[in-house]
Order: C-alpha cells, then sequence, then structure tokens
C-alpha cells in the first residue's frame, strides 16, 4: 500500500501535473482529491480537475469542491498564468466522474477521522482556505494526521507580491491558522519550485512515453511554457504543485530544515510573506520544516514514472491526443 493522501488544490497546470503524479505514482494511494478557489474560481478549477481525472482514468477516488471564496480576502485568480478557464490550451473532456455531495471540508475531516491515526498526509497545492476550515470545524484532525505537506510561501521573495507567493497571498489568513495549528507542516516554496523546470527536453521524454495522457501532459507544459515565459521570463515553466506530492513519495529528494514559520496578514506591501526565521537552532516545540533545495533529476523521474503507470487512460477521452 502506498502513502495515504489527500490532495487539495487548484487545477491549473502544475495541480494538474501532481494529480497525474498523485494517481500514477506507485508509492501514492489517493483518498480523495479536493478543490478550492484559486488559479480559477471553484466552478471551473472542480472542472479542470474532473477533466484530468477522466483523461488519467480516475477512479475510485472521492472528488470535492470546497470553499468558493477565502476567509477574509476577496478572491484573486491567476488567469494571466492559468487563462480563463484555469487550464487555457488543451481541448479538455467532459468529465465523468460525479462529486461527492459532501463539502470538501467535510470529506477531509471524514476521511482523516475514518483512517488509522498518523496514517494520512494532507497534501495542499493551492490556497489552505479548506484545511483552515477543517482544522476550525474538527481540530481533532490536528492529532490524527501524519503531516501537511504544502506548495507555498517563500524563504526570500514571492511571485504574487515582491513578498509573497501566491497560494499564501490569496488567503493569508488561513494559512496563519494552518501553520499555527501545532501539527508537522513542511512547506515546499518558490526556493526549491523555480529548480523544477519543465524544460524541452524533458517535455519531449514525456511525449516520447507516446500515450494518450503523456502527449496531453506534454501539450500542456508546452502551453504552460508559453504562459510563463510571457509573465515572468522563465525560458521553461516552474512545475509548483508536484513537488509537494514528490516530496511524499521521497523526501530524500529534498533538502529540508527546521524553522519557525510566520504568516505576515497586516503589511502595507507585505501581506501574504512567510517568515522563515533561520537564525538560530528553532526551539524544540518547533513543528515547521521548510524545504531548500531539490533534486531536479530525480524529481522528473518520478513524473516519468508516474506517466508509465498510468498507461493509455482513458482512450476516448484521450483520442485527439
Amino acid at each position: 500500500m502506498g502513502k495515504k493522501i489527500i490532495l487539495d488544490c487548484d487545477p491549473g497546470y502544475d495541480d494538474a501535473v501532481a494529480l497525474f503524479l498523485a494517481h500514477g505514482h506507485p508509492d501514492i494511494e489517493l483518498l480523495a482529491v479536493t478543490t478550492v478557489v484559486g488559479n480559477q474560481t471553484l466552478e471551473k478549477v472542480t472542472r479542470n480537475a474532473l477533466s484530468v481525472a477522466r483523461i488519467i482514468k480516475m477512479e475510485n477516488v472521492t472528488f470535492a469542491a470546497g470553499c468558493t471564496q477565502p476567509l477574509v480576502k476577496p478572491i484573486h485568480t491567476a488567469a494571466e498564468i492559468h487563462g480563463e478557464s484555469g487550464l487555457d490550451g488543451p481541448v479538455l473532456p467532459e468529465p465523468h466522474l460525479r462529486l461527492s455531495l459532501r463539502h470538501a471540508v467535510d470529506v477531509i475531516i471524514e476521511t482523516i477521522l475514518s483512517q488509522p491515526k498518523d496514517s494520512v498526509t494532507l497534501v495542499p497545492t493551492g490556497g489552505l482556505t479548506n484545511i483552515a476550515m477543517a482544522l476550525r470545524k474538527e481540530p481533532k484532525i490536528i492529532d490524527r494526521v501524519r503531516e501537511v505537506v504544502l506548495m507555498g510561501g517563500a524563504i526570500r521573495g514571492g511571485n504574487a507580491t515582491p513578498c509573497a507567493e501566491f497560494n499564501i497571498y490569496i488567503d493569508p489568513e488561513a494559512a496563519e491558522i494552518v501553520f499555527n495549528a501545532g501539527w508537522k507542516v513542511t512547506m515546499i516554496g518558490l526556493d526549491v519550485t523555480h529548480k523544477a523546470l519543465a524544460t524541452l527536453p524533458i517535455r519531449n521524454q514525456i511525449r516520447q512515453i507516446d500515450t494518450g495522457p503523456a502527449r496531453f501532459l506534454s501539450d500542456l507544459l508546452g502551453f504552460f511554457s508559453e504562459k510563463y515565459q510571457k509573465v515572468h521570463g522563465f525560458d521553461a515553466p516552474a512545475i509548483h504543485d508536484p513537488c509537494a506530492v514528490a516530496y511524499v513519495i521521497n523526501p530524500d529528494l529534498f533538502t529540508v530544515q527546521q524553522a519557525p514559520i510566520s504568516i505576515e496578514t497586516q503589511g502595507k506591501h507585505t501581506t501574504g510573506m512567510t517568515v522563515v526565521d533561520l537564525r538560530h537552532r528553532p526551539p524544540a516545540t518547533c513543528q515547521t520544516y521548510v524545504a531548500t533545495d531539490i533534486n531536479s533529476e530525480a524529481f522528473w523521474a518520478l513524473i516519468v514514472e508516474a506517466m508509465q503507470h498510468i498507461g493509455e487512460g482513458d482512450a476516448e477521452a484521450c483520442k485527439i491526443y
């Protein structure tokens, strides 16, 4: 059996890759996929998640839609990167899976409580609204979760603002709740994800797998590359979100340091900043960790392995790829 995770996401190009990795890698047991407003509106990111699930023939996984807006701030999406649909570019099939009738917050809580203690890792790759709401509704989950491995934040700099990474910036109040809950939190931020670049040789390697899902993913990364180059000036796009899934699969791919992490919620110019204190040895009570480096070659090997395990996917959904 693989490592049990709940993937809380807002697809988005890189969230889609996180779905591919979580579904395809044999060391992961994906218990549920929950969606949250972020890269686009909740309705759009939820449809994207379900469409990707059809392409890779994801079955027997609970899908649930969550919060439609952040705790306090107005909605702030990333259409300049991910487009009006949240996954502009590739043609997405009509979803086949049905959403759970339960709210994502309830799915998160009930899934954690139904599993053995310390067996479920939460992997949020979007804003932390759903996770914060789950904490507020049922604090018992704190003692039952193995770890929270999130994509978000940065030791220095940002992409939404000069100081703040997008996932933290869009709901800093939720991030403050999650980081201060007293459970183990490992932050996979921009310092690491900006080294996980989908270069042209990598995109070609994925295409050479020559399955429908692999061709789709290669095209997806191509569209993402064009957007990323235009907005951020990178020659190849940083594939942020699957880095969090990769950490769960193999933490040894990352250099991680224990450090107190605080979330700025009041700053005029620094709202959403993750303040990582690397000055001293952290206190024994510190439950927050930050990734500082990644073996990017081994990271991409995990993606390729997952794509090989996925195989042909849904033939009808992949027929144009």
